[in-house]
């Protein structure tokens, strides 16, 4: 046996002590330290190398806030909020990212899923209130008309009851649902900061991501499709919104707006056009053409000098005021409301703005640190809700897009979030006659990237099916029931495959490789030569309590000998012998001969020795796993078969010490622990 190096026990107390001692002390040195890292950019922005980067980050952060203004005017369609509300989001999101995070490419700011998240949230709130949630419907609340009054009653006794003023109409209300999801989305990833609980992320895997995101896109796209065709319907909540919308889209597609229906055919064409242009010839342009702001701009242009809302009744997005509001504080008792909701949204920007920090940290040899980032994302929620904006989250198509365009780091984000700036300031009022379907469009073209993950599933398929089954429910709950039942759903499910796996994982009977010291399946390869008188059994899994039976049952099978049986067997025949010679009878009573019954409960004869179990794959014994190996020690044992271990790791050689298994005499060790397969053999062929 190798020896094992002695290891001292750490003292809990004194290590947490320390720690403690450590972080509570305060000197210039540790606060200067502190100050550094929660604003990286005090760090970097010093040695920011002006004549080498000015250039690239200028031209993305230009690129970027082009795009930017487009996309934040029609994500405030998914987040079912103005769009002045949106272009504070993306303005603020920006200047804190730029302060406080670690990446130097991704783009934070407004995000699809993200504002279908809160959408739905908002949605669900209104309705409540008893708000009506058809778009042009006039407020309730707060207009100085007598209309609706049995409807303004309603909302305002649920105003009431939820701490807001009276007077606060449905786009008040809307926007304070919004701010106060946000607040407490940005609390919890703070708190996750605090207390280290980044390892949170670990449980969305990449199969429960992709799919999250294709179901929300199909909830997205499914949201937009009224826009396109110019239909009144109201905006489905709660489970199966899919299904429900749908059903309501072709009861009233009779009702379609033409000039709509025209709109949205000719933008997609344009917008799908330049985009498989763009992608085709993207290592000859310098930059992405910026064809939403153009066809925005046509857009507005036609519909304002050719009065389409007056003449055709075409929605559109109405006025935008200029400059800020002044700041509110979010209202608590909202918070109350939307706690639970604002947990899966917190864990959803977290893990995308991370995962991509990552990725192009990887991409581009350099580190960035998992847990500043959660408290930037957390401060890019919990400062900008007091300014009327709604949750953030790094998207992978903007960040691309900067990456593409030169950026070397975040003060593409500054100079991103000044275009956005200057169409606060001055050129919000434009957009006036923008309409709805134009930015449903947009939309709906930006999610190319999450539905094109269809293709793949073939591909998916053949690399690993577990995982592709992973997808398509994560898919279908997030899109058929909600987006936080699809993420949930999505992550129990993935859990439940693995434990299924480790449940009934792979057994086999090894055989030696010709020639060699070394052992393989015997079912997998060909020309492998079996051991006389030794089985080598293998468990490819941890050996805990859920699979235990799956371990005896699989061992029996494929050494075609069940020790318990065998014995039963033995202790029969002893006892039917012994009755014979007692009574002295050639007969019994059931007519048989001796001779005969003797055959009927002979013994069967074994035709192995020696059982070796390789635990190479066993990570670790659980309680009832150790208890399992003495079982089948002892069973084999009363047959006269040894069994040995071979090749366990230091963890497993410990629980079985721990547990009993060598017994009180550690020196026998020896013969029944070996660190090969091929030792365990040679010992087993030596023995009598």
């Amino acid at each position: 046996l190798m020896e094992r190096k002695p290891h001292t026990k750490i003292n809990r107390k004194e290590v947490i002590l320390a720690k403690l001692r450590k972080s509570c002390s305060c000197t210039p040195q540790k606060l200067k330290k502190f100050v550094m890292d929660f604003f990286p950019v005090l760090r970097w922005l010093p040695k920011y190398q002006c004549k080498e980067y000015i250039w690239g980050d200028v031209m993305s952060g230009l690129v970027i806030g082009i795009i930017l203004v487009p996309q934040a005017i029609a994500y405030s369609l998914l987040a079912g909020l103005k769009p002045i509300y949106s272009l504070y989001t993306s303005f603020f999101a920006n200047i804190i990212y730029f302060l406080m995070g670690t990446s130097r490419h991704v783009s934070v700011g407004i995000f699809s899923l993200i504002s279908l998240m809160v959408g739905q949230v908002v949605d669900r709130e209104l309705l409540l209130a008893g708000f009506d949630l058809n778009d042009d419907a006039p407020p309730a609340l707060g207009d100085g008309s007598p209309q609706n009054d049995s409807m303004s009653n309603t909302t305002a006794f649920n105003l009431t009851i939820a701490g807001i003023n009276a007077e606060c109409g449905k786009e008040c209300y809307a926007i304070g649902i919004a701010t106060a999801l946000t607040f407490v989305a940005g609390v919890y990833q703070v708190l996750m900061g605090i207390f280290r609980l980044g390892f949170v992320s670990m449980y969305l895997s990449e199969s429960v991501l992709d799919g999250f995101a294709t179901g929300a896109s199909l909830t997205i796209l499914t949201a937009q499709v009224k826009y396109l065709i110019g239909i009144k319907i109201p905006r489905s909540q709660g489970h199966g919104m899919l299904v429900i919308t749908w059903i309501n889209i072709f009861r009233n597609i009779s009702q379609a707006n033409l000039c709509d229906v025209i709109t949205s055919a000719i933008c997609i064409v344009v917008l799908v056009t330049a985009k498989e242009l763009g992608d085709r010839y993207k290592h000859k342009l310098k930059f992405p053409l910026p064809t939403e702001l153009v066809v925005i701009v046509v857009a507005t242009l036609v519909s304002h000098y050719g009065n389409l809302n007056e003449v055709y009744a075409s929605s559109v997005s109405g006025a935008i005021p200029t400059g800020f509001i002044p700041p509110k504080v979010p209202e608590f008792n909202l918070m109350l409301r939307v706690a639970v909701d604002a947990l899966p949204l917190a864990i959803v920007s977290f893990v995308f703005t991370v995962s991509l920090s990552e990725m192009f940290a990887k991409k581009y040899a350099y580190t960035i640190r998992a847990n500043q980032e959660m408290f930037a994302v957390g401060f890019c929620n919990i400062i900008p809700s007091f300014f009327h904006s709604f949750a953030t989250s790094a998207a992978l198509a903007k960040t691309l897009v900067k990456t593409s365009t030169g950026c070397q780091t975040q003060i593409s984000g500054v100079i991103s979030a000044m275009v956005v700036l200057l169409v606060l300031l001055f050129l919000a009022p434009l957009f006036y006659s923008l309409q709805k379907c134009v930015l449903a469009c947009i939309i709906i073209v930006s999610l190319r990237g999450a539905l094109r993950k269809f293709r793949d599933v073939p591909a998916r398929y053949h690399v690993n099916k577990v995982d592709t089954l992973v997808w398509v429910v994560t898919m279908s709950a997030s899109a058929l029931v909600s987006t936080e039942i699809g993420l949930l759903v999505g992550i129990v499910f993935s859990m439940l495959c693995i434990v299924v796996r480790t449940q009934r994982p792979r057994t086999a009977l090894l055989g030696q490789i010709q020639d060699t010291s070394f052992y393989e399946d015997d079912l997998e390869y060909k020309n492998l030569s079996t051991v006389p008188k030794v089985k080598i059994f293998r468990f490819e899994a941890p050996l805990y309590y859920a699979n235990r039976n799956y371990f005896l049952k699989s061992l029996y099978r494929l050494t075609n000998l069940d020790p318990n049986l065998e014995a039963a067997r033995r202790k029969k025949y002893e006892k039917k012998e012994k009755q014979h010679l007692k009574k002295g009878n050639h007969g019994t009573a059931n007519g048989l001969g001796i001779g005969e019954t003797t055959l009927q409960l002979v013994p069967k004869q074994i035709d192995f020795q020696a059982l070796v179990v390789d635990c190479s794959s066993i990570s670790f014994l659980d309680t009832t796993g150790v208890n399992t190996l003495k079982e089948i020690l002892k069973d084999y044992k009363n047959l006269n078969i040894s069994v040995l271990l071979a090749c366990c790791n230091p963890s497993v050689i410990d629980s079985l010490k721990r547990g009993g298994y060598f017994g009180r005499d550690i020196g026998c060790m020896q013969e029944m622990l070996f660190y090969s397969i091929h030792n365990a053999v040679l010992f087993a062929k030596d023995q009598k």
